[in-house]
């Protein structure tokens, strides 16, 4: 008898993670078009070339939901080859460390990792021992982790604090290029959004050659309210479900994290000007980047002339000139739009903490209100 039950869990899980990560379309899938520009291969982060991405999803019992995901700017020693990077915070309410140095200092010295806002201290540890475990860092005495979080407690049971920094590790380890998993996995295992069973969604523009040819790429953990459109349907109110029904306010807190890569040659100044486009892509969903909600934006470029090598004693950095941004500013909205509705679109249903029960966006009825 508990092998057949050890076989029917296992079968459930099984069913459960394929159909989560596998069996979901994606905002493509249903020949929408976001925008003007073309999508990448992949149509993610990975689009920008050396990014990797990994996920560690941690489902266990009834009531934990939750996980950890890696974000890998390029395949190096990212110590020893500082990535230029901005972090614009749109509203604080939030746990995002490693934020003081990138801003006084313009670049990210570690991969970044998002989860939970009880387990951002296990995700620190992770990245300080993933730093030291290269030999040309044995010197080093200082890390600055850049770990991100939403808080997922409405369908995990978060003071659990089951996130460990081996989980956060393996998350690094298993990084890869290529297709991206979304929806209920690694760090949107067990996020909410707009009322619905939300995740992580991924999205890349590629511009013209005329206009650079360079490639922005987007991951969201996506976990914040308001009131929900999709490309431009005003679904919130046509579902009577949003957060200010009868005009009074609900919870709409959780928090997003956005992150932003591309290979064009941008600096901290700019990346940070690229870092508040994004909100203007989460705002076109509806969202409202509400009083107890923090949203915050990472932005990077790994143009390879722009990596940080300590040993030189001058840097000769390249940069487009301001008049030359827009076309990426474009990008940007564009691809986090996209990666805000796939994380809508992909995760299926979801049964977590005290049997609470979020359903999938209802994508048929957006599809007849057209």
């Amino acid at each position: 008898m508990k092998q057949t039950y050890y076989f029917s869990l296992f079968f459930f899980f099984f069913l459960f993670l394929t159909t989560s990560i596998l069996g979901q379309k994606r905002v493509q899938d249903y020949e929408m078009r976001i925008g003007i520009f073309d999508r990448g291969e992949y149509n993610a982060i990975t689009d920008v070339k050396g990014v990797l991405v990994g996920h560690k999803t941690i489902i266990m019992h009834d009531s934990i939901r939750t996980g950890v995901t890696a974000i890998i700017p390029h395949e190096n020693n990212i110590f020893r080859n500082k990535v230029p990077a901005a972090i614009y915070i749109a509203n604080g309410f939030g746990k995002l460390a490693g934020y003081s140095q990138v801003k006084e200092l313009g670049n990210i010295e570690t991969p970044i990792l998002l989860t939970n806002t009880l387990s951002v201290a296990p995700c620190i540890d992770a990245l300080i021992d993933y730093t030291l475990s290269f030999p040309e860092n044995s010197n080093i005495g200082s890390v600055n982790s850049v770990v991100g979080e939403t808080n997922d407690g409405y369908l995990n049971y978060i003071r659990g604090r089951v996130v460990t920094k081996y989980d956060a590790l393996e998350a690094l380890k298993i990084a890869k290029s290529g297709v991206v998993d979304e929806g209920a996995v690694g760090a949107g295992t067990g996020t909410v959004s707009f009322g619905f069973k939300a995740g992580i969604g991924t999205s890349s523009r590629v511009l013209p050659e005329s206009l650079g040819g360079y490639t922005v790429g987007v991951l969201v953990q996506s976990n914040y309210g308001g009131v929900l459109e999709v490309d431009g349907v005003k679904m919130g109110e046509i579902l009577n479900k949003h957060d200010f029904i009868n005009h009074i306010s609900s919870n709409s807190d959780g928090s997003c994290m956005i992150v932003v890569i591309t290979d064009a040659p941008i600096l901290s100044r700019n990346l940070e000007r690229v870092a508040k486009r994004a909100m203007l892509g989460l705002a076109k969903t509806g969202g409202i980047a509400s009083n107890g909600s923090g949203d915050y934006v990472i932005a990077l470029s790994i143009n390879e002339s722009n990596l940080v090598n300590e040993q030189l004693s001058i840097l000769n950095h390249i940069e487009l000139q301001n008049h030359q941004l827009s076309a990426i500013f474009a990008a940007t909205i564009e691809a986090t739009e996209e990666a805000l509705l796939n994380a809508l679109f992909v995760p299926s249903e979801m049964t977590g903490y005290r049997g609470r029960r979020v359903e999938k966006f209802p994508v048929n009825v957006f599809l007849n209100s057209r």
